[in-house]
């Protein structure tokens, strides 16, 4: 029988997932994967996560290691967003063709930029993406019936705001048709906000907290990047419906350092056998 779209094994709708949750009334939670491993993308997913980030704009990911995750996750009930590096839709148009529905574009400014980043997933006369269905592991290379018709429809666009200019154009880019949710980024806002490295700053806590109202305002769900967890039940309780609280490769530094520093802190003994002895 030919595969259908949403079918047991393909990528979850992050934007069905985000109106699942809301009914239940609880949040998504998410994680990086930077890597570029299958393998901790697998992992990420079979953790309880709701939602896997694939990192093409910082991490060292390429169409081929996207590819490897895409098909790790899959097996699970997670939704697999993947970052591109832009806007550029030549790039979303290889990664969608990869078979990823999720996308999130970064350094999105304006309601004009999320426009041409919804035209850039949806195919003609809608938008600009290029047609090689039959080439595509997004339709199953064209074994998905009427995949041309309804792909539109099965994409979710997220778009990033990470500078002033965003913050002050929230409700625009969020109310932008085509656009399933933002994701706030700290981490460049804070440095656009002139305080480098500061995500705790007031200010770029009062700047996140007034885009997830922005886009609240307009009903487009908004989520954060908030590692802190004081930081991210913040901005939960300011009513974000997602927060991503970790990547692979933090939760490895960091777990690594733990375990290095707890063995190198332990006293030596004082009870060790002379040369030679035993006890």
């Amino acid at each position: 029988m030919p595969l259908r779209l949403n079918s047991p094994g393909t990528d979850r709708s992050l934007a069905a997932m985000l109106a699942e949750a809301a009914d239940e009334g609880r949040p998504l939670v998410g994680a990086w994967s930077s890597m570029g491993s299958p393998v901790a993308a697998e992992i990420l997913a079979g953790s309880g996560l709701d939602v896997v980030l694939v990192d093409g704009e910082h991490g060292p990911n390429d169409l081929t290691t996207v590819l490897a995750q895409l098909q790790a996750t899959a097996a699970y009930p997670v939704a697999t967003l993947v970052r591109v590096p832009s806007g550029d839709p030549v790039g979303l148009k290889r990664v969608l063709d990869l078979g990823a529905t999720n996308v999130l574009v970064p350094m999105v400014d304006s309601a004009a930029e999320a426009e041409a980043a919804v035209r850039a997933v949806r195919y003609p006369p809608a938008g600009v993406r290029g047609v090689g269905s039959a080439l595509a592991r997004s339709s199953r290379w064209n074994g998905v019936p009427g995949y041309l018709a309804g792909a539109d429809d099965g994409i979710t666009l997220v778009v990033q705001l990470e500078t002033r200019a965003a913050i002050d154009e929230a409700e625009g880019i969020a109310g932008t048709d085509g656009v399933g949710a933002v994701l706030v980024g700290p981490a460049d806002l804070a440095a656009s906000l002139g305080h480098l490295g500061k995500q705790d700053h007031p200010e770029v806590v009062d700047a996140v907290v007034r885009a997830i109202a922005a886009c609240r305002s307009v009903g487009t769900p908004a989520g954060v990047n908030a590692f802190d967890p004081a930081t991210a039940d913040r901005y939960l309780d300011a009513g974000a419906s997602y927060v991503v609280v970790g990547a692979d490769v933090t939760l490895v530094a960091r777990g690594a350092e733990q375990l290095a520093a707890r063995v190198a802190s332990r006293t030596p003994s004082t009870t060790r056998p002379k040369d030679g002895g035993t006890r």
